[in-house]
Parts: C-alpha cells; sequence; structure tokens
C-alpha cells in the first residue's frame, strides 16, 4: 500500500472517529499527499470540522475541501435572499470595509471578491457570513491592499505642482478610501489639474481616483 492510500485510510478513519462529523456523505481521495474532500455535510461548523481533522492526520500536506453544506429536511434559500443577508451581516461588521466587499451567489454557493486592508478584515467578512442559512460554501476572492496615505499624496502634489503654482497645491484636498483617492479644490488650468492626477497616480497603492478638482480658468 503506497503512502497516498494509506493517507487516504487514515483520513477516513480520523472523520469517522469524530462525533461531530457525519463522514457517511464525505468522499476522500488523496494525491501526492494532498487531500481532497467531496460530498456534502449539513452544516458549515461540520464542513469546517472536517477540513481540520483531515488537516491534522500526520503526513497529510494540504486539504482540498470541496464538501457543499446541504441543509436537510428545508428547501434551499433563494440567492437574491442569500445575497441580502450577505450584505446586511456585512454592514453590521464594523471592521470590514463594506463599499469594497462584494457577494456573488449561485445555487448557494458565495463567492467574496473586492479588497481590505490586512487579513484581518479579510477574515471577518468571511466568518460574518459563512454561517448564514442557506449558504452552501464559500469561495475567498479578496485581496489585501492597504490603504493609501493621504499625506504621501498631498506631498506628492506639492512637489509637482510648486514650480508652477505653490499655493493651489496647497489647496488642494485629498480624501483617501483604502486604495481609492478622491481630490477637491481649485486650480488655474488644465494642466495643473493634470499634474495633481500624475501624482496621486505615481502613488504606490492608488487603485482608483475621483478628480472633482474646478478649474478656474
Amino acid at each position: 500500500m503506497n503512502i497516498d492510500h494509506k493517507l487516504q485510510k487514515a483520513v477516513i478513519e480520523a472523520l469517522d472517529y469524530d462525533p461531530d462529523i457525519d463522514c457517511g456523505h464525505i468522499g476522500v481521495t488523496v494525491r501526492d499527499q494532498i487531500v481532497t474532500l467531496t460530498g456534502h455535510v449539513s452544516s458549515n461548523a461540520e464542513k469546517r470540522a472536517a477540513e481540520i481533522v483531515a488537516g491534522r492526520v500526520d503526513g497529510v500536506r494540504a486539504v482540498i475541501d470541496d464538501v457543499l453544506v446541504e441543509l436537510p429536511g428545508r428547501s434551499r434559500t433563494a440567492d437574491e435572499v442569500i445575497a441580502e443577508n450577505c450584505y446586511e451581516r456585512l454592514a453590521e461588521e464594523r471592521s470590514v470595509p463594506y463599499e469594497r466587499v462584494h457577494v456573488s451567489v449561485c445555487d448557494g454557493i458565495v463567492t467574496v471578491h473586492g479588497d481590505v486592508d490586512n487579513d484581518y478584515q479579510r477574515e471577518a467578512a468571511k466568518a460574518a457570513i459563512a454561517d448564514l442559512d442557506g449558504v452552501r460554501s464559500l469561495i475567498d476572492e479578496l485581496a489585501i491592499k492597504p490603504p493609501v496615505n493621504a499625506e504621501a499624496v498631498r506631498a506628492r502634489i506639492r512637489q509637482m505642482l510648486a514650480p508652477i503654482s505653490a499655493i493651489n497645491a496647497n489647496r488642494i484636498e485629498v480624501k483617501t478610501e483604502g486604495s481609492h483617492v478622491t481630490l477637491h479644490g481649485t486650480v488655474n488650468s488644465w494642466h495643473e489639474r493634470g499634474l495633481a492626477e500624475s501624482a496621486v497616480w505615481s502613488v504606490p497603492g492608488v487603485t482608483g481616483l475621483s478628480d472633482l478638482i474646478v478649474v478656474d480658468a
């Protein structure tokens, strides 16, 4: 018996031994010491428990969790309702940048995407919706994008506009939300406005810009 077969047997035995897991509907395959779990369970807690138990088996290098959550004796919650519940839960989670996190739902499988400032926010977003009624599985496509420092943007704008108009450079207001920058203020020409935009895009980490600067020609 090769190592993959031995691991398969060991994982199945570990799942069967755990009283919180009904392993009767969980399939286990192993290739190159990587375990793939398939089938279905009755809750996200059971799904997570199966992943943890499999990962603890000696010799397992990684676990691919393809187990779906099936709610026994109940009709599935409509995808539209699941999406609404996800957004309501995310809005209640203060640590999550709600406007930057988005979800899509297909047959109870929720994909969460967008961007957050750090891993803590990513985990908080996932935890907020993982146990919602009707959620069968959760796919994490969130990107981590540290917030842009507003003062760094101001300094770059002053640097680029100072040779032309130091006064206007100091009149430009900079607001940041994550990696998105918004500019307000007044300048004397479209050239100055363009320089301000170029300054913003030259700051590392900027992914979006709303230029509301007024040209006072």
